[in-house]
């Protein structure tokens, strides 16, 4: 069997950076000053994500000459994308968050690691001591003026280096933030943009007047006080917990089987699931989905414990799926959040295939009416979704694909930060940069210890 729980390897607690210079870098053109619309998807992601990109030493490329081409290729970029180097306010007149575009700049940061890549050791699995490769905040502007972006370049011993980005999830999703990389990449290597941003976020505004034509369970609404600040939600504060963190890797044969158990459950004479869309996410999501329920199950005599629905929450994108579509170059968050619900007793009875069937009627319910209603819900409510589990996938979004002149990454990931409601898909280092739609991937799973064995039961149970 080609599952396997990957315990923790030797993790290098000090990376032994050293930040030489941090500095702003400003729009190569004049941009004009403006307010720019945020959609209501947007303004609910008043948060930071962090990224970093681990690249090989390269012979014509030293770490220094790739911090000066990133430095020009930003101020370049800057042009085409003119909210990023602005800074986020909120409208006093409307309470609505915005970008002010003033061309205040993104932040970039130029670092050393005593350490040589090879020293890290296992770049999938993530190790505290990657935050010394971001920079997550410039100590000299006060917090109220901080960049949207800001890119650091770490060089190791070896040559090698990582760019590491945070940037204001208000800004980008994960596909138009692959797409800035590209057009980043482009830019540093003196080449024509890959796409040209479209950067109108009122594509995605609300109906006038706002028409929530749908129930929709997925997103929870919070009582905010009249004249609080809700631009930042605490929803996405970490909560102090003690968790056990595991990574469960799921080879492309793993993949396969379940995928054929699937198809075999949709598939056969009568089959109640003609509607079960056989995909990688969706088995995987499907199997992570029962394996979280059950795991959070407390025995009881009453049986009360399978009663209990279990929410699953995923990203759906949603421009192919507006009428019109939007543009392929949209710039910003166009994602929406797709739900299924199930109880636990549900979950540990029904076949493979009738949960996977659960997961792709989620998708299929976000249509141009669907996505619109939930738009025009954030225009009437302050809320957020809310769910017994979010698996959010960076599997496929293809970072480490991008082509830079000094090549493509070694390995992509986020920052990880471990909460018990979300459960990661990373791609497998030795498939990343693979087009193959049977690469593997990695489940990233943090859990209170009980629960984490159970999970850990029932991961290779339901597998097998």
């Amino acid at each position: 069997m080609g599952t396997a729980c990957l315990e923790p390897p030797p993790l290098i607690q000090d990376l032994k950076v050293t930040v030489h210079d941090a500095s702003l870098v400003f729009p190569s053109d004049h941009i004009p000053r403006k307010p720019f619309f945020l959609s209501n998807i947007d303004k609910v992601l008043n948060f930071d994500v962090q990224t970093i990109h681990f690249f090989a030493a390269h012979a014509e490329f030293s770490p220094d000459r790739v911090a000066e081409a990133l430095r020009a290729a930003l101020a370049k970029i800057l042009v085409h994308y003119e909210f990023l180097s602005g800074r986020l306010k909120v409208d006093t007149r409307t309470g609505r968050l915005e970008i002010e575009c003033n061309s205040e700049g993104v932040g970039f940061a130029v670092a050393s690691s005593e350490r040589r890549l090879d020293d890290v050791g296992d770049l999938v699995y993530p190790n505290p001591a990657f935050e010394r490769l971001v920079t997550k905040s410039m100590d000299t502007l006060p917090p109220d003026n901080q960049p949207l972006c800001i890119v650091q370049v770490t060089s190791f011993a070896c040559g090698g280096f990582a760019m590491g980005i945070s940037t204001n999830h208000a800004t980008f999703d994960g596909l138009s933030f692959k797409m800035f990389l590209q057009n980043l990449a482009a830019l540093a290597a003196d080449k024509p943009l890959v796409v040209d941003p479209c950067n109108d976020r009122r594509l995605l505004a609300a109906r006038s007047p706002p028409r929530v034509s749908f129930p929709h369970p997925e997103l929870l609404k919070l009582d905010v006080p009249k004249g609080q600040d809700s631009s930042r939600p605490h929803v996405f504060t970490d909560a102090p917990e003690d968790l056990d963190f595991k990574i469960f890797k799921l080879s492309p044969k793993d993949i396969a089987r379940l995928k054929e158990r699937a198809a075999k459950d949709a598939g056969c004479p009568g089959s109640s699931y003609p509607k079960a869309r056989v995909t990688g996410f969706n088995v995987v999501t499907a199997h992570i989905w029962r394996c979280k329920a059950l795991s959070s199950c407390v025995d009881t005599d009453d049986g009360s414990s399978k009663s209990r629905a279990s929410t699953l929450l995923y990203a759906v994108d949603i421009r192919p799926r507006l009428e019109p579509p939007l543009p392929r170059g949209y710039a910003g968050n166009a994602v929406l959040t797709a739900y299924a619900t199930a109880t636990h007793g549900e979950l540990e009875e029904w076949p493979l295939g009738r949960l996977v069937e659960m997961v792709t009627e989620g998708a299929e319910r976000m249509t141009d009416d669907y996505a619109r209603s939930a738009i025009d819900w954030g225009e009437v409510n302050v809320g957020f979704p809310h769910g017994e589990v979010l698996v959010s996938s960076w599997w496929r979004l293809g970072f480490a694909d991008v082509e830079y002149p000094w090549g493509r990454p070694r390995y992509s990931c986020p920052l990880v930060y471990h909460r018990p409601d979300i459960i990661l898909l990373f791609p497998d280092m030795t498939t990343t940069a693979s087009q193959n739609s049977g690469d593997g991937v990695n489940v990233l799973v943090a859990l209170p210890s009980p629960e984490m064995a159970k999970f850990q039961s029932l991961f290779h149970k339901f597998l097998a």
